[in-house]
């Protein structure tokens, strides 16, 4: 059974809310400009209207994702943040006296009740859809760029990362008390995902059951840390086997292994479609998706700007087929040339060479051809053959014995020479000034709402983070604007 926030609140303490919570407050601000009806309408199908005991609202639990993400809180802590804080209360629908939801039904309901959903569209298409209706987006450029989210495990295998985290609980424990050493259950010192995973369950057992340890805030937040691994993030990893992230490069000599998430934003910093990808995923092979997804939420788009990653010559022949300007410096490594795979192997813009399909780095590069007559050159890219001799995608690619491998590609053909004059063109050169718009919007993201670490494990689990942390951006954007619209 289903429950809706739509029954009569006859709470005698509802007054507190106008007393206490200004009318310029972000939380209230955005419960008037949401209709969050629309979130019942999508999760609907994932309840048992007849059968069962009645659950908790899903408007309600979606709204405890959106708190975790605008105040970077683990699912214990906006839980108990939610029991005292009045403000959250208003947000999701209580009275001040009504009794909080237990943390572990957070993790159901992402796991559960969100896949096979597209939420990461829908939470994007209402933000623009409001502003379209609150008349606030003038813009016709859309800025694209991917941001990085490091794997929750970077690179570690779940137990090691567990076992760190009961460690990390274990010392806080031992500063508030050193004779609760003698409570803890053995440590757990094999290399085995059940056998850890079974430790820091007892482990939390013990803590939780000792109100002298749980009362100091240092020992509360290391215990939710882990409680939130062994509930969430390990009931993925069990199923799946492993997280899914991926290594993706940030320049030739630095890498990291997580997610990509790539957006498009107009020049009033409302973004308007994403992605998100495992860290490999080169950023240009998104712009179409991008732009489509921006289009038909009915944008009026002239211009997309983007890095170098974005002038590839299919997207230059995208561009010229749906009439926006492509400004996109064009760089002649990005060049794809005339080889048939050119769509398998990727320009990492950030690292300045080609990856292969499998996801590996040249390791340099050199051009080739007569100096003086640009046309007939090319630059071949050189790869680790160490790595092609164990590759699982060998097979086609690299010839048994060989002692180097190599990729090369034209510097300029047609597409390119029209890019070309179109970037040296004053009006290339003002558009593009607008790309800072989307690097501050980037680290906003990033560093005020936590999505520079994943906080789940799994691609499906880091979209529904982007979702919420986008979905709370647009609104914070969409405030803003409303407020200079009003000023002018």
């Amino acid at each position: 059974m289903l429950s809706n926030l739509t029954s009569l609140n006859l709470s005698p303490y509802l007054a507190l809310y106008d007393q206490l919570i200004p009318k310029n407050h972000l939380l209230r601000q955005i419960n008037d400009l949401v209709d969050f009806s629309f979130v019942y309408e999508t999760l609907e199908s994932q309840y048992s209207l007849d059968n069962g005991r009645t659950a908790v609202c899903p408007i309600q639990m979606f709204k405890y994702l959106l708190l975790k993400s605008m105040y970077d809180l683990s699912d214990n802590d906006v839980v108990e943040r939610a029991r005292y804080d009045l403000s959250f209360k208003y947000f999701l629908g209580l009275s001040p006296e009504d009794e909080v939801i237990h943390p572990s039904l957070l993790s159901k309901f992402r796991r559960q009740r969100l896949k096979d959903t597209d939420l990461l569209d829908i939470l994007i298409q209402k933000t623009v859809k409001i502003a379209l209706e609150e008349e606030v987006i003038e813009s016709k450029e859309l800025i694209m760029d991917a941001t990085h989210t490091h794997s929750i495990y970077q690179s570690r295998k779940p137990q090691e990362v567990l076992h760190e985290r009961a460690k990390q609980l274990r010392k806080a424990a031992y500063k508030v008390n050193e004779r609760v050493k003698a409570d803890f259950p053995p440590r757990n010192d094999d290399d085995d995902l059940a056998k850890e995973l079974e430790y820091c369950q007892e482990l939390i057992t013990i803590i939780e059951q000792r109100p002298e340890l749980t009362s100091f805030d240092a020992v509360k937040q290391k215990l939710n840390n882990l409680k939130e691994a062994v509930e969430d993030d390990l009931h993925e990893l069990r199923s799946l086997g492993k997280d899914d992230a991926k290594l993706g490069h940030k320049s030739a000599d630095s890498s990291f292994f997580g997610y990509k998430t790539h957006i498009a934003m107009n020049g009033d910093r409302i973004i308007t479609a994403a992605t998100v990808s495992t860290g490999e995923r080169a950023d240009g092979k998104e712009l179409k998706a991008l732009y489509k997804k921006s289009i038909n939420q009915g944008l009026e788009i002239n211009t997309v700007i983007g890095d170098a990653a974005y002038s590839s010559k299919d997207n230059i022949e995208f561009a010229l087929k749906n009439e926006f300007d492509l400004v996109s410096k064009l760089n002649p490594s990005v060049s794809d040339g005339c080889r048939t795979e050119e769509d398998q192997w990727d320009f990492n813009k950030d690292a300045g060479l080609y990856q292969c399909p499998e996801g590996h780095l040249a390791i340099r590069k050199a051009r080739q051809g007569r100096k003086n007559d640009r046309k007939n050159q090319r630059e071949t890219y050189f790869f680790n053959v160490e790595k092609c001799k164990i590759c699982p995608m060998k097979d086609g690619c690299y010839k048994e014995g060989a002692k180097s491998k190599s990729y090369s590609v034209t510097i300029q053909n047609h597409l390119h020479q029209h890019q070309l004059a179109f970037q040296n063109t004053v009006a290339f050169k003002e558009k593009a000034k607008s790309r800072y718009k989307i690097e501050a919007k980037n680290s906003e993201l990033k560093n005020r709402h936590g999505m520079k670490k994943a906080k789940s494990v799994g691609l499906f689990g880091v979209t529904i983070q982007v979702g919420a942390t986008i979905f709370i951006t647009n609104m914070k954007r969409i405030i803003k604007l409303k407020e200079e619209k009003k000023e002018k």
